[in-house]
């Protein structure tokens, strides 16, 4: 049964509450704002990671340990989390679209410039600062979207968003690891710095200028602080942000690795193989995009513990040897995470009250902590045990995330 709107609650903190006329499912404008927030999805996701499939890359040329080369993401992912709380403060004053598009571009930039530099130390200074120039996009399209489309339509753009973000690390990874056997890396991030800047152009030319949200002007440290301690206090957003935290924990970590394992012998696949396996984000697309039309017919609070165990269940399908099942591993891992992500995502902006940019900035500040410690604690089991100690690290920390979306089933009635 299709849920009915959540109910439209007076903001606590003085900026006026989204309209429940917001931009109504398969109107025009709807189209519009999918389709760019969908290209800013793509953007952040393929310059975000596309340096995962060079991490063997960087440890020979570089001479680096695989853990060590793992910090040309995480220092990104780090840097990232931090921005993002400040994005979402900066766009209460300054707007989404334009904070978006600037992030967009400037992180573009970074990316070309990290192809450019000479050494291993000036290439983790140029990721850590496209981290930081990215903090302007995640948080703040949750937010457009939560304010912009009407309760109906939200599961359905958040998904398409998140669908976006798939594509996005696919075709990074996919396009990288080509250009890398046909070229060199340098050639491969500057390709995909290229890429992020056609897509930055594009979602400005789509994107509709908000229409319920009332800038604030000057920047309050206090009412910043009161808006993120307000969201914390509520048990299920505390919840929400352990999921963020654990299912990119270990999603990323699955990927960081999973390449080590695969150039290795017995398997020894090249760099452009190595990338076609990142094809399995394709079915990512489809299950962030059906997960918005399940949770509008079930209910979040049915489907996210399903989204949890399908990961689990993809962890537990690498561990033996066979190609098969390992690729169907991924395939299971990479469609239960998407559904997670799309599901819990959208669950942030329902549950929050007022301050919306804030709840977001909130949950991808953990999303992108877990993916840093998580995907680079996963290097340790790697040297320890090999991709056996990975896989049991991971599965138990999805018993952790099934509890979480357990308890967020019994304290959240949206």
């Amino acid at each position: 049964m299709t849920q009915p709107p959540a109910p439209v609650l007076p903001a606590a903190d003085g900026v006026s509450p989204p309209s429940p006329r917001g931009i109504p499912l398969g109107s025009p404008d709807y189209r519009r704002v999918t389709l760019a927030l969908f290209l800013a999805g793509f953007a952040t996701f393929s310059l975000l990671y596309c340096v995962q499939p060079l991490l063997p890359d960087f440890t020979a040329e570089f001479g680096v340990s695989p853990a060590h080369s793992s910090l040309a993401l995480s220092l990104s992912t780090s840097l990232l989390a931090v921005a993002i709380l400040c994005a979402a403060a900066l766009s209460e004053g300054l707007g989404r679209r334009g904070l978006m598009f600037g992030s967009l571009v400037a992180a573009s930039a970074l990316n070309i410039a990290a192809a450019l530099v000479p050494d291993w130390t000036l290439l983790l200074v140029m990721r850590a600062l496209e981290g930081l120039a990215l903090g302007g996009v995640p948080a703040v399209a949750m937010a457009y979207l939560a304010e912009e489309i009407e309760p109906r339509g939200l599961g359905r753009a958040m998904g398409l968003y998140i669908a976006g973000t798939a594509l996005g690390g696919m075709l990074g990874r996919v396009i990288t690891g080509h250009l890398v056997e046909a070229f060199s890396w340098r050639i491969a991030l500057c390709g995909i710095g290229v890429a992020g800047l056609i897509a930055a152009i594009g979602f400005l030319l789509l994107l509709p200028r908000s229409r319920n949200f009332s800038p604030r002007p000057g920047f309050d440290v206090q009412y910043h602080l009161s808006a993120w301690r307000r969201h914390l206090a509520v048990p299920s957003m505390r919840w929400l942000f352990a999921m963020s935290f654990l299912s990119m924990g270990c999603f990323v970590a699955v990927f960081n690795y999973i390449g080590f394992r695969l150039t290795a012998p017995p398997y020894g696949l090249g760099q452009a193989a190595l990338g076609m396996l990142f094809f399995v984000y394709i079915f990512g697309i489809v299950s962030s995009s059906a997960a918005g039309g399940l949770t509008e017919r079930f209910g979040r609070r049915a489907v996210l513990p399903v989204g949890v165990l399908v990961t689990a269940v993809g962890v537990g399908l690498t561990l033996p040897d066979g190609m098969e099942t390992m690729v169907a591993g991924l395939i299971l891992l990479t469609v239960g995470f998407f559904f997670t992500h799309a599901v819990a995502s959208g669950w942030v902006g329902r549950i929050a009250v007022g301050a919306k940019g804030h709840a977001s900035s909130l949950y991808l500040l953990a999303y992108y902590v877990g993916s840093s410690i998580v995907g680079s604690a996963g290097g340790w089991f790697w040297a320890e045990g090999g991709w056996s100690a990975v896989a049991w690290f991971l599965l138990t920390l999805h018993g952790v995330a099934l509890v979480a979306a357990l308890r967020l089933r019994a304290l959240s009635r949206v």
